[in-house]
């Protein structure tokens, strides 16, 4: 791990900032995308000297790959979190092709743009872990966050496609999927959960290469199992068997 380095989008604030901090914590060094300078400075404040800052949008794919340069001069990108998204809280009626395209270039471009850089590394070692920050906003949009909806669901699918694409070839690339729900933060409710929760969750799955976890989706800390048919589910009825849902700090 002293030789590799992980990569945190958004770190400059928020929960991309605490995940970095509890990374550093754990002893991981940290390269953390953010727009600004003085944003990621206020995150090595608090992470250490085991924090990169990297200053980059991580919608500019010209900006990645230069962020990416970067990283590399440190080591080999050994784990990512693509946690970097905007949340425009606009009604569908005001919303422009270019608006709703600048959303989708962040939240689901930039996922593209960093885990594709990533795999670079990541392929050449064999092996690799990527968690992809998502939510449930696709399944029950709110009013006025249409963008944000059809984005976040596109990172989850895209999750799915990472392991459709890598499994078989690669599978010590693990890919995740998390939804660490309403946090307190500036995208999310004053009474929501506190980031630093939320990231000791996020880093313990990150740091964890168990197979079992490629494709996995978790909610907060628990995970979220496939939906099963009935048939199975008369199975597991008659067997009196019930599917075994892990909790991140135990696995």
């Amino acid at each position: 791990m002293a030789q590799e380095i992980a990569v945190v989008t958004g770190a400059g604030g928020g929960l991309g900032r605490a995940l970095a901090v509890a990374l550093c914590q754990r002893g991981c060094r940290v390269a953390g995308f953010g727009r600004t300078e003085e944003t990621l400075e206020g995150t090595r404040a608090q992470a250490g000297e085991g924090f990169v800052p990297v200053v980059a949008d991580v919608s500019d794919p010209g900006a990645v790959a230069q962020g990416f340069a970067q990283v590399r001069r440190h080591g080999p990108v050994s784990r990512l979190i693509n946690n970097a998204a905007v949340y425009p809280h606009r009604d569908l009626l005001d919303e422009t092709p270019v608006s709703f395209q600048q959303t989708m270039a962040t939240n689901l471009g930039g996922t593209v743009a960093c885990t594709l850089e990533a795999l670079q590394d990541m392929t050449k070692a064999g092996r690799g872990r990527i968690v992809n920050v998502s939510s449930f906003a696709d399944l029950q949009p709110l009013p006025c966050s249409a963008a944000y909806a059809v984005s976040k669901g596109a990172v989850t699918t895209f999750s799915r496609a990472l392991v459709a694409d890598l499994g078989d070839r690669l599978p010590n690339i693990i890919v995740t999927t998390w939804m660490p729900g309403m946090l307190n933060t500036q995208m999310g409710l004053a009474e929501g959960l506190d980031p630093a929760v939320a990231a000791d969750w996020g880093a313990r799955l990150a740091l964890r290469q168990e197979p079992s976890l490629n494709g996995a989706v978790f909610e907060r800390d628990r995970e979220v199992l496939p939906a099963r048919g009935l048939k199975a589910r008369l199975k597991d009825a008659l067997r009196l068997r019930r599917p075994k849902v892990r909790q991140i700090p135990d696995l």
